[in-house]
């Protein structure tokens, strides 16, 4: 039997990167999707014909994340269409990067918005779905950053350390209910986003990390799959770090 054979997994911002990646390590472990962008476009169309090629039920949603009141619509949608939700990966994020003598207000509000208050959102969403069905795996999608800070993202290090946070109170307060809750905390991983980097930048990354290499996203959702399978039964509150030894 599959690990996720009969769970529907909802992770948000999920029709590229990472996000896609666990989507499709869970879609070939048997678990009917639920993904949300913020529209849907052919990309994400064309990563629905990927997922559904595994046999499993898929359905995105076009729905801005930060938006406390058309989050709670999506969920209610994606309940109507799936019946149920057992896993929500809280994956939707960007960046806005400047040192914090130059950064203006916008670009603290929309990252935290996008990073933190999006996580929120559909934790208040999702919560009661889960704490009615007696169980549930949460996993937010925070960095390296919030664990370390990094120079010029004093707003994005501020959000994936809220998200730590917030996935440890979860934790406490939800574990009498059966819901679990804890965080990924990725490195330097190969992306599409970290792969136009300049040259030089990525080797200083590469020196500061034992394996020296970047994840693959595949790894990241390596653990991500056992985070959101019964695998973990027993872990919850935690921070797994995916960073090669970068930070220990």
């Amino acid at each position: 039997m599959k690990l996720l054979e009969g769970k529907v997994a909802l992770i948000t911002g999920a029709a590229r990167g990472i996000g896609k990646a666990i989507a499709l390590k869970y879609a070939s472990e048997g678990a009917d999707i639920a993904f949300t962008d913020l529209v849907i476009n052919e990309a994400a169309q064309e990563t629905v014909k990927e997922l559904e090629a595994f046999g499993v039920k898929v359905g995105a949603y076009a729905s801005n994340a930060a938006d406390f009141e058309a989050t709670q619509t999506v969920v209610e949608q994606i309940v109507a269409d799936f019946g149920r939700i057992d896993i929500l990966v809280n994956n939707a994020g960007i960046t806005k990067d400047g040192l914090v003598m130059r950064m203006s207000e916008g670009q603290w509000d929309a990252v935290i918005a996008v990073n933190m208050k999006s996580a929120f959102n559909f934790l208040h969403a999702v919560v009661p779905v889960m704490a009615r069905q007696k169980g549930g795996s949460i996993i937010n999608m925070a960095s390296i950053a919030g664990q370390t800070g990094n120079p010029g993202q004093v707003n994005y290090s501020a959000s994936k350390a809220g998200l730590i946070a917030m996935a440890k109170s979860v934790a406490k307060e939800m574990g009498p209910r059966g819901i679990r809750a804890n965080s990924i905390a990725p490195g330097y991983v190969i992306t599409e986003m970290t792969e136009v980097l300049p040259q030089a930048v990525k080797d200083e990354f590469i020196k500061l990390i034992p394996l020296k290499r970047g994840a693959t996203v595949e790894e990241v959702a390596n653990v991500a799959l056992f985070l959101g399978s019964d695998l973990s039964s027993y872990v919850t509150g935690q921070v797994i770090a995916v960073n090669g030894g970068m930070y220990c």
